[in-house]
C-alpha cells in the first residue's frame, strides 16, 4: 500500500486576513464573538490541511464552541483560576472532536 503525501496548502495571505478579521470581530463584540474568531480560524486551518491524501473538515460551529466557553468561564471562576490549566486542553478535545476527513469514510 503506498503512502500518500500529507500536506498544508494554505497561504500567508489567507491566514492573516483571517486573523485580522478574526481580532476585529472580537474587539467589536467586546470578546462576546470570539469563539467564532476561534471557529473560524481552526477551520480555515484544518480546511487547508490533508493527511495521507486526504482532505480534513472542520464541522464545528460558533454556537457549540459558545455553551463549551461559557461552562470553562464558570469553572474558571469557581476555581479560582484554576480551571485555566486545562482550559488548552479541553479546547484541544473540542477541535479534535469536530474534525473530520472530507470524504466521509
Amino acid at each position: 500500500m503506498a503512502t500518500q503525501d500529507s500536506y498544508f496548502d494554505g497561504g500567508l495571505a489567507g491566514y492573516i486576513g483571517w486573523s485580522i478579521l478574526g481580532f476585529f470581530v472580537t474587539m467589536i463584540t467586546l470578546g462576546i464573538c470570539y469563539p467564532w474568531a476561534l471557529c473560524m480560524i481552526y477551520g480555515w486551518k484544518i480546511n487547508h490541511t490533508v493527511v495521507q491524501g486526504r482532505r480534513l473538515k472542520f464541522k464545528g460551529t460558533a454556537m457549540g464552541l459558545f455553551g463549551h466557553w461559557i461552562k470553562w468561564l464558570l469553572l474558571c471562576i469557581i476555581t479560582l483560576g484554576i480551571y485555566s490549566f486545562r482550559l488548552f486542553i479541553a479546547l484541544e478535545k473540542w477541535k479534535v472532536k469536530n474534525t473530520v476527513f472530507a470524504d466521509g469514510n
